[in-house]
C-alpha cells in the first residue's frame, strides 16, 4: 500500500470523502458498494469496491451465478466430488 498524501477528516456524522482523483484512478463511481475491512493489529480501516463472491468461500474468482446464487469452480469441484459426480 502507498501513501497517496491526500489527508481528509471525518465529519460530525462520521463521514469522510474519497478524493475523486482517488476514486477515478481506482475506477470507483457514484453508487458503488464498497467494503470495509478492518485491520485492528496495524491500526488501519480498507476499503474495497464490494464484489459478492461465492456463497460458501466468498472467493471472487471463476465465479459463476447458478439459481441466482454465486459459485466459484472450487466448490463447484468440491460439491461433484461429495456428490460423486465428475465436472465437465
Amino acid at each position: 500500500m502507498r501513501s497517496t498524501g491526500i489527508v481528509r477528516k471525518i465529519d460530525q456524522l462520521g463521514r469522510i470523502v474519497i478524493p475523486i482523483e482517488a476514486r477515478r484512478a481506482m475506477g470507483i463511481e457514484v453508487e458503488t458498494p464498497m467494503e470495509f475491512f478492518a485491520d485492528l493489529e496495524k491500526g488501519e480501516i480498507v476499503l474495497k469496491a464490494y464484489k459478492p463472491g461465492c456463497v460458501f468461500c466468498d472467493n471472487v474468482e471463476t465465479t459463476i451465478v447458478f439459481r441466482g446464487q454465486k459459485l466459484c469452480a472450487e466448490c463447484v469441484q468440491k460439491i461433484l466430488k461429495r456428490r460423486g459426480a465428475q465436472a465437465i
